[in-house]
């Protein structure tokens, strides 16, 4: 486990610097008062700036005067790096990036921040790999992928194939599995898939992706 995040500004008291934390700008309303506040004054490292906009009503014009009024100072002022909003794979997801990437160009992202849910492996793997072809300058921070099988075996061999890839492949900086937390987030991800049981421990699968390098099935 290289780092925590958990589409907030503030550090979830149980890390206990345990990790790194990635504090994040999930949408615009933390972009002022506290949760800003947060931002300013965060130590780490690496900022995340917006999570799926394009399912939020924001546009990327005005994401990218954001990017430019509120994000690009925390680079400037404070030494952070920072990743680009993380969309979806669908296409109106890869349209919003790739809008928001040309935008921005003059003051790019340090990282490509990416999403992905499905059951095909090797499908993932082709979409991360066409994302960055398209954007080669900045490596990838895969910040949600899971599969979405509800098939215990599949899932556990889809979680396998990418973690594997993703470990040996050198412009992916880091990734995170989803969903570390107690109950399933919703209805569209898998509970098969989950990292955490009610109780608070972690799954069998969570324990096969902290401990085994290579993973194995």
């Amino acid at each position: 486990m290289s780092s925590v995040c958990n589409w907030n500004t503030w550090v979830p008291p149980e890390l206990k610097d345990r990790a790194p934390f990635r504090p994040m700008v999930r949408l615009e309303a933390q972009l002022s008062g506290g949760e800003w506040q947060n931002i300013e004054k965060s130590n780490a490292p690496i900022i995340l700036f917006f999570n799926e906009p394009e399912r939020a009503g924001i546009s990327p014009q005005h994401a990218a005067e954001i990017w430019r009024t509120m994000m690009l100072p925390l680079r400037q002022h404070k030494g952070k790096k920072l990743v680009s909003p993380s969309c979806a794979s669908d296409p109106k997801g890869r349209e919003w990036i790739n809008d928001f990437m040309h935008r921005v160009a003059d003051h790019p992202p340090d990282f490509l921040g990416l999403h992905y849910y499905g059951t095909d492996a090797e499908a993932a793997i082709e979409y991360i790999e066409s994302m960055h072809k398209r954007h080669p300058k900045q490596q990838v921070m895969v910040t949600e992928i899971a599969s979405i099988s509800r098939n215990y075996h599949d899932v556990v061999q889809f979680t396998v194939k990418l973690a594997n890839w993703m470990d040996k492949t050198p412009w992916i900086f880091e990734y995170a599995f989803f969903g570390c937390m107690r109950q399933v987030a919703d209805a569209f991800v898998s509970p098969e898939a989950q990292l955490m049981r009610p109780d608070g421990q972690f799954t069998a699968l969570m324990n096969k992706l902290m401990h085994e390098v290579p993973m194995k099935m």
